[in-house]
């Protein structure tokens, strides 16, 4: 498969990367220290945005390196979309200098708070299935969209708890905000499933009702159970449930970026590449029907 960064090859206006990986430190020499005509053995990297908004040193310098061998994402997981406080003008200030340095294909962020009273939680924090709750991110969404000068994503969060006033299902949810503000999704496919195995729902469902137009990127990683609930750890490989859930979604959406978060316990570099070329295999048989080539 030959990713084209320029074009979109799926039904949204998202670029078509391929398939990627979270880029982490332990992995830095892995993918600096090759010889950058091979190529980094993925498609592009995804970088937690928090990481890299400092005004200077090695982490920029990280960007720049990386910038020039393959595209990049960002992920935030500080936007605090969903909370009562005001929106950050700093955090925003912040992110946009990244984003004029990174030049990512796209921008994203969860579906949650984070933190209220000025106090980030570090934890990402489910919201009220109802129609205030959707109001009120829809526009913020907007108002970051407008600082931005660009559509973001929002992913759909694991969640282990829900509210007696829920009025609406979560892809119901997540569906009407997207088209509200008119930004991007991106679908965590291993997080549907988590939410659906905690809360009883068909994953399948979730899977079937997110427009493909909306979706920008997909995540893949693995899980851990505790008890009767399953946690979204991404300390595992993924399983072959959502594997299985991530070519129903192919097979509707298209082809469609796609992303191996691994972030605990996390493995050697070659490990974590084999990972990737599942998802590869799965994206080149669905929509082609064809052999993979191997990223160079």
């Amino acid at each position: 498969m030959h990713p084209n960064p320029d074009r979109p090859a799926g039904p949204s206006d998202a670029p078509f990367l391929g398939v990627g990986v979270g880029l982490r430190t332990v992995h830095y020499e892995d993918v600096l220290g090759r010889d950058p005509s091979g190529g980094p053995g993925v498609d592009w990297f995804e970088l937690l945005s928090e990481n890299y908004m400092v005004p200077g040193g090695r982490p920029l310098r990280i960007v720049d390196e990386i910038r020039e061998r393959v595209p990049v994402a960002l992920h935030g997981v500080s936007l605090n979309i969903g909370s009562t406080d005001p929106l950050s003008p700093g955090y925003l200030d912040e992110l946009d200098r990244l984003v004029r340095r990174a030049r990512p294909a796209w921008i994203s962020d969860h579906l949650c708070w984070t933190g209220v009273g000025g106090t980030n939680l570090h934890d990402l924090l489910p919201l009220p299935y109802v129609d205030d709750v959707i109001d009120h991110v829809a526009g913020r969404v907007r108002r970051v969209q407008d600082r931005l000068g660009r559509r973001i994503a929002l992913e759909n969060v694991s969640s282990y708890m829900s509210f007696t006033v829920d009025s609406m299902s979560e892809w119901e949810f997540l569906t009407t905000i997207a088209e509200e503000a008119d930004c991007g999704i991106l679908l965590d496919v291993n997080n549907v499933f988590v939410s659906a195995h905690n809360h009883g729902f068909d994953p399948m469902k979730y899977i079937d009702s997110i427009p493909p137009e909306r979706v920008f990127q997909i995540h893949l990683a693995g899980h851990s159970s505790s008890g009767d609930m399953l946690i979204d750890t991404h300390d595992h490989p993924v399983t072959d449930a959502v594997w299985g859930l991530y070519e129903r979604a192919i097979e509707r959406i298209g082809p469609v970026s796609t992303l191996i978060e691994w972030d605990d316990r996390i493995p050697t570099w070659p490990r974590l590449v084999e990972e990737a070329e599942k998802a590869r295999d799965i994206l080149e048989r669905v929509t082609t029907g064809g052999a993979t080539d191997a990223a160079s």
